[in-house]
């Protein structure tokens, strides 16, 4: 169960290799000792290294087989996770950014980012849904992205993919709320991170212990939706009514 201060006893990280992922799981293990950590996400160099630094982080660490675009394996995901006892908190933290010139114009590149964006995340979401919905009790943090709030010619494709994430995961924490369970949609701006290597960073870029320390914030105090930086709350909101004409014209 999560204690009267927000800390989890356990966490299941599904893309257990995501920067924001890890830097969640260390920011609850520098707030006392115990955490216990299934990570999910597919064998690798990547995954091994991960698991070396939440165990120096003093996180008792399990390893877990995971590929997003395998959807029929998600459910026995979940339930391994939670052979060892309850899964207090659940972080859906893989996703891929892709080239977004070739996403629409070569259907595989685009099949990739909605497989692995979207049906990966409902089909691993559905499976949450079950385990808090047994347990009584339970929190999903859903990593969305501020480009799925209005879509963009510069990401349009991996937009919409965030854009249908965000909406299911929005359902899936009325769905939960009277059965004991919640989902934190987290909307992050740029953050600065493995999966943003090399491309300029957009104005308000944050980092991934920026969105973990949101994320704790979140769960702490109850939220079910949070933007990071907060600022992007208030730009989204003005970008997304905005007249059409005015904005195709922006740099964005």
């Amino acid at each position: 169960m999560i204690d009267a201060l927000g800390r989890p006893q356990s966490l299941l990280l599904l893309g257990g290799t995501s920067d924001i992922a890890l830097a969640t799981a260390e920011a609850y293990a520098a707030a006392g000792p115990g955490l216990r950590v299934a990570l999910a996400a597919r064998p690798s160099a990547d995954r091994d290294a991960a698991v070396t630094r939440l165990e120096a982080a003093g996180c008792t660490v399990r390893a877990l087989d995971f590929d997003a675009r395998e959807p029929d394996t998600h459910a026995a995901v979940v339930e391994a996770a939670a052979q060892d006892g309850d899964v207090d908190l659940a972080v859906v933290a893989f996703g891929l950014l892709g080239d977004q010139e070739q996403a629409w114009t070569d259907v595989a590149a685009a099949r990739a980012l909605a497989e692995v964006n979207y049906v990966g995340a409902v089909t691993v979401g559905v499976a949450l849904g079950d385990l808090v919905r047994r347990q009584g009790h339970g929190v999903v943090v859903a990593l969305s992205s501020v480009a799925g709030e209005r879509p963009r010619r510069s990401n349009f494709v991996y937009g919409s993919t965030k854009a249908g994430m965000d909406a299911f995961y929005t359902g899936l924490g009325e769905a939960l709320r009277p059965l004991g369970g919640r989902v934190v949609v987290v909307r992050p701006g740029f953050v600065r991170s493995k999966m943003t290597e090399g491309l300029d960073a957009a104005p308000l870029a944050t980092t991934p212990e920026g969105v973990a320390e949101a994320i704790v914030k979140a769960v702490t105090g109850g939220s079910e939706q949070v933007w990071v930086p907060g600022a992007m709350r208030g730009v989204m909101s003005g970008l997304r009514h905005l007249p059409r004409g005015v904005f195709r014209r922006l740099p964005v």
